[in-house]
């Protein structure tokens, strides 16, 4: 195991009485468990039923791919104003014809040594650890990146974090048993979770995800009658940078007030963190921007590491955090391709899961991976972050930036309670039309609307206002919430928003419409800015009939 800079060596405890009967009656698959062998020298492999690479059709695999500081660090200071952006749509649009600077990268069939990345090994059949040379690049990076407080912690190979979390499910959980989530959470960890009997948990937030008294109250008060015979979760799942759907980030002194209370009452945490290189910062209006300073543009990876919230990786001594990884937001969906760094003993019980499901992550996307990292290096695949991030902060600001041009915007300073509680809130009023100021215009004006800008990730999150709908205020009664019905009018517009009540950890006592309330995520990640701008006209105009 790499160190970087430890004095004393600290191991993770035992935590296997986490493990569900399921993981605890795997065994190692009989014929994964010959890999032990396999580095022996001069090993004949007569055992299992791998075909010859000789009749593998793919005598090397070759790409060209962009140079890490291809993106900017900083991104300008743009409006949404068509021409101040068409530079970038036309360098970066999905139909970009501008030559770009690249490199190139191959990877030859047979191997120079065992940790080059070949052909033969990665398109055979593999353990699911990973290819070994992709398990080294983690190893750095999770050392210098996430900083784990204990020393023996490992990383195994998994095709994506909603397969990481779903490993983590059945490992670590029983039918009837619950885990803890943010009350608004991703909603492919619920349905993840539901056919095997687990259900979710919903615990308070605010402005900066997941509050620790909520955490601390539920699991305090936790009565296994009242809960139908549901024992107190021993799992959380959480998502706490770029936090799905509410984009907040959670700082560092939450995290470690969490943890300890997950320590006092033996909680696994599996945190889900693909949005944790999109941390994009505050948002700034259009008219009060500026170029960012020279000093903000420095490429040291170190110092951008830095300015980023620290992993719940860093505060964990015991080895009780389950971090999950993914190359989907930073390279391509696509891959299918991520990891976790967990410790020894989760670590072993997940590969006994994987290993006779998915086996190990497609071999074409590891080897094109691996040698595009190791191509770059560690200082080259942080910059390339540095840029991406940058580019997600621009999309951020041009969609919010096409809701100002649609809406009035009005900050409503830290007064707000529930998921915002801490927050200024933008609150969306229909526009003053024409320069008509009348009283009656001015403080009569419907509000539709309220977020707040995202700190990380890709999407907003937006709180409807339907108080004042006439079918709310007449008192009238329809199977359909109004949270659907004004989806579907904008989707027969032809603008698609994810419905809130996807993301909802508590089905069942789901009451927001009866309270006039409703929300949509919508994301910002891929649309160009001529459609981020009609999304938000279409939107106001949808709007506008619908509260009429």
């Amino acid at each position: 195991m790499i160190k970087y800079g430890k004095k004393e060596e600290r191991k993770a405890i035992d935590l296997s009485h986490h493990l569900s009967e399921l993981s605890k009656a795997r065994p190692v698959s009989p014929l994964k468990g010959l890999a032990r062998y396999l580095g022996k020298p001069g090993l004949v492999m007569l055992a299992g039923g791998m075909p010859s690479p000789e009749y593998f059709p793919f005598h090397e695999l070759s790409a060209e791919v962009l140079v890490p500081n291809s993106f900017p660090i900083e991104a300008p200071a743009l409006t949404s104003a068509p021409a101040e952006t068409s530079w970038f749509w036309r360098l970066f649009g999905g139909n970009a014809q501008k030559e770009v600077q690249t490199t190139h990268i191959s990877v030859a069939k047979y191997p120079a040594d065992r940790l080059t990345v070949n052909l033969a090994t990665a398109l055979q059949y593999g353990t699911a650890q990973g290819l070994p040379a992709l398990q080294a690049v983690w190893r750095e990076f999770v050392g210098k990146v996430y900083k784990p407080a204990y020393d023996d912690w490992t990383v195994l190979a998994d095709t994506g974090n909603t397969d990481g979390w779903s490993r983590c499910a059945v490992t670590l959980m029983n039918r009837g048993d619950g885990f803890l989530t943010e009350e608004w959470t991703y909603p492919s960890a619920l349905a993840a979770a539901r056919p095997f009997g687990i259900r979710s948990v919903p615990v308070a937030m605010d402005g900066n995800g997941m509050r620790p008294d909520a955490l601390r109250k539920v699991l305090s008060e936790w009565n296994v009658e009242e809960r139908g015979g549901m024992k107190r979760p021993h799992v959380m799942y959480t998502v706490p940078v770029g936090q799905n759907p509410s984009g907040a980030n959670m700082p560092a002194s939450r995290k470690k007030e969490i943890y300890d209370i997950c320590v006092e009452y033996d909680v696994i945490i599996c945190e889900d963190d693909p949005y944790y290189f999109q941390q994009v910062g505050e948002y700034i209006p259009k008219d009060r921007r500026s170029a960012p300073a020279a000093s903000e543009s420095v490429e040291d990876p170190a110092r951008y590491i830095e300015t980023l919230v620290p992993s719940y990786l860093q505060f964990d001594y015991q080895g009780r955090v389950i971090r999950m990884d993914t190359f989907s937001k930073t390279m391509a969906p696509g891959s299918r391709l991520g990891w976790f760094t967990t410790s020894p003993i989760l670590a072993e019980r997940l590969e006994r899961q994987g290993e006779t499901t998915t086996q190990s992550p497609c071999g074409f996307g590891q080897s094109l991976i691996t040698q595009l990292l190791l191509s770059w290096k560690y200082d080259g695949y942080v910059r390339w972050l540095q840029g991406i991030s940058g580019q997600y902060k621009m999309r951020r600001d041009l969609f919010i930036d096409a809701l100002a041009d649609e809406f009035d915007l009005q900050i409503t300073p830290r007064l707000a309670v529930g998921v915002w509680e801490g927050c200024d809130v933008l609150v969306a009023s229909e526009k003053i039309q024409g320069g008509e100021m009348s009283e009656k215009k001015v403080f009569g004006r419907k509000q539709f609307f309220s977020f707040v800008p995202p700190a990380a990730g890709m999407f907003v999150w937006l709180k409807l206002h339907f108080d004042g709908h006439r079918d709310l205020v007449a008192g009238k009664e329809t199977e359909e919430s109004l949270e659907m019905k004004l989806w579907e009018e904008i989707a027969e517009a032809g603008v698609l928003f994810s419905p809130g009540w996807f993301f909802s950890a508590d089905h069942e006592h789901d009451d927001t419409n009866a309270r006039g309330e409703g929300h949509f995520r919508i994301a910002f990640s891929s649309a160009s800015a001529d459609d981020m701008k009609k999304a938000a006209r279409t939107f106001r105009r949808v709007l506008d009939r619908f509260f009429a």
